[in-house]
């Protein structure tokens, strides 16, 4: 009964069919040097549960959850909560490239961070704060993403429509201390139950080759 809950979850959260293999990237950002770190922002509704996802992948040190998109004397969660800062909640992966690409790392945020058609919204979070978007570092970072909307949108593996943005990273500002490895702090928490752990079920499942080894 429990696996069915969250299997039912899960579809309702991803809004998009489980069944089949979720395309990879035709295209990625160029290889590096192995030791390399780059770092990814992306912002998919509330930044516990992405946090928690990104953690559990091979080839990335640092997941930290924080704001981006808005002005740095509001990024404080009690005024970004209002909606109205431009911020959204995020999360800033730190990785090796040599380890782990940038387009390995969309794949998990389209295919189990989020669901990327909700706009302004995510799950029972509503509000801007609460969007879709990639805050790309480069233009290849910028160029990777927007060939690999496309290609998800094409193969119409969606009910509707992506609604990701593409915005510049001006910043990330990091949010306050005990948002920070919230999930896996609070494994019990019902938010984190009932929102959160469908997503590291799912991750576990459907990417087992991206897990670090030491992942449960």
């Amino acid at each position: 009964m429990i696996n069915t809950m969250l299997k039912l979850l899960l579809a309702v959260v991803l809004g998009a069919a489980t069944a089949g293999e979720f395309p990879k990237p035709a295209r990625d950002v160029s290889p590096a040097a192995p030791g390399t770190q780059q770092t990814a922002v992306f912002a998919g509704g509330c930044f516990w549960g992405v946090e928690a996802v990104y953690e559990r992948l091979k080839g990335v040190s640092n997941v930290v959850s924080g704001f981006a998109g808005g002005s740095k004397p509001t990024a404080h969660y009690e005024i970004v909560s209002l909606g109205t800062t431009g911020h959204a909640e995020s999360v800033q992966i730190t990785y090796d490239p040599s380890q782990i690409t940038f387009g390995q790392l969309l794949t998990v945020f389209f295919a189990v961070a989020h669901d990327p058609t909700e706009v302004n919204r995510q799950g029972p979070d509503d509000g801007p704060q609460y969007r879709s978007s990639i805050f790309y570092a480069n233009v290849e970072q910028r160029d990777v993403a927007q060939a690999y909307i496309q290609q998800l949108d094409a193969a119409k593996l969606f009910k509707r429509k992506i609604a990701t943005t593409l915005v510049p990273l001006e910043a990330f500002y990091p949010a306050e201390g005990y948002h920070q490895n919230f999930v896996e702090r609070n494994p019990t928490f019902p938010y984190v139950v009932y929102n959160d752990l469908p997503k590291v079920r799912h991750l576990e499942k459907a990417f087992p080759e991206l897990l670090k080894r030491s992942s449960h």
